[in-house]
């Protein structure tokens, strides 16, 4: 299929691109690297009137430490964090978990904050922005804000952003000294949406648990520091608070019996790396 016709603007300011969107409302879409968008366009599951490609302003570029977060631009593509000369050593998790995203293909296009507005529940950078606790840097024409990751996504590919709004930024906190972290997905292939994905991170009275690919968007639930079969029942109660769905791939039982597993496994590798 091809996709319904739309007029193109290629904003070269932060503010022309604010311009659009306010005068345009809901029936406009921001564009950076299309890697979802641009599949949904042409499926006519999207059809905004107007695409705003966001990619050529330079504001928007670039990755910093800020207030002890990287802060990723919007403009930042999944390749560049993942080759950032100091992304191991300042956050392991995304370290661990970018390399899980796609292909190199679709990495050298698709952008960070891409991947966050979008909020697929099976994608690995609204998870590990969950699991870190990190921040989504919004802007519109009347202002900016700041959403935390857990309020900023609400449902099945639906998030806080209003219609006048893009994302600027996002921001994922710095490695905590006496932190663990670990991340582990299980997909059909590598490169596909995860049937079930675990990222854990383990500090001095528990762990954090975010969980992605089995309820509408990534969930989260902290951990004393318990083992054994203390551990096991923690874990059996939040696979069956996540409400589970059947589909195509995996029965709603398998991705609780994965949440289970994989969950306890990413949890105790997050401990050993503390």
């Amino acid at each position: 299929m091809k996709p319904a016709p739309f007029d193109y603007v290629r904003a070269e300011t932060l503010a022309e691109a604010h311009a659009v969107l306010s005068a345009e409302g809901s029936d406009a879409s921001v564009i950076a690297g299309g890697q979802t968008l641009v599949p949904l366009l042409s499926m006519r599951m999207a059809r905004p009137a107007v695409l705003v490609d966001i990619m050529h302003i330079a504001q928007l570029a670039g990755i910093v430490i800020e207030d002890d977060c990287i802060r990723v631009g919007a403009a930042t593509r999944q390749a560049e964090l993942l080759a950032w000369p100091e992304l191991a050593a300042q956050q392991p998790l995304l370290a661990i978990a970018l390399p899980w995203i796609g292909h190199a293909q679709t990495r050298s296009r698709g952008t960070v904050c891409g991947s966050i507005a979008l909020a697929d529940p099976s994608a690995e950078l609204p998870l590990t922005l969950v699991a870190l606790g990190g921040d989504v840097m919004l802007s519109s024409a009347h202002g900016q804000r700041q959403v935390g990751a857990e309020e900023f996504f609400t449902g099945l590919m639906s998030t806080v952003r209003a219609d006048d709004e893009l994302i600027e930024a996002v921001r994922f906190p710095v490695r905590l000294a006496g932190s663990g972290y670990a991340f582990r997905e299980f997909g059909r292939r590598h490169g596909d949406f995860a049937i079930v994905a675990c990222a854990a991170v383990a500090h001095g009275s528990g762990v954090r648990l975010a969980v992605g690919g089995i309820a509408d968007r990534p969930r989260l639930s902290e951990f004393a520091d318990l083992d054994g079969h203390a551990l096991d029942d923690a874990l059996d109660a939040f696979a069956i608070e996540l409400e589970a769905r059947d589909d195509l791939h995996a029965s709603a039982e398998y991705r609780r019996q994965l949440v289970r597993r994989m969950g306890r496994a990413t949890i105790e590798e997050a401990k050993c790396r503390v």
